[in-house]
């Protein structure tokens, strides 16, 4: 594929990105869902020793959160939208 063609499905309006990114974000937390209770189970009662106590749920729960949330997940996002929107008449 040339650069063109990949530069144009890579382009999308920035509202477009912004709900790309926003389902991103939602399907990143329903798959994290068991990390972020363990954070909160962890934290609940706590203030500043959240910090101490809860690093290894929080390192867990931002691992999972990356794992969901990073560019190359978001091109891939950009990429299939692009395809559908030349698929409509």
């Amino acid at each position: 594929m040339g650069y063109i063609q990949e530069a144009r499905e890579n382009h999308v309006k920035k509202k477009v990105e912004e709900a790309l990114r926003s389902k991103m974000k939602q399907k990143a937390l329903k798959e994290c869902d068991r990390y972020a209770s363990k954070y909160a189970e962890c934290a609940y009662g706590r203030t500043l020793s959240v910090v101490f106590k809860c690093r290894n749920q929080a390192k867990e729960l931002n691992n999972c959160l990356h794992s969901y949330t990073n560019d190359s997940i978001l091109d891939e996002m950009k990429r299939e939208y692009a395809l559908q929107q030349d698929g409509k008449p």
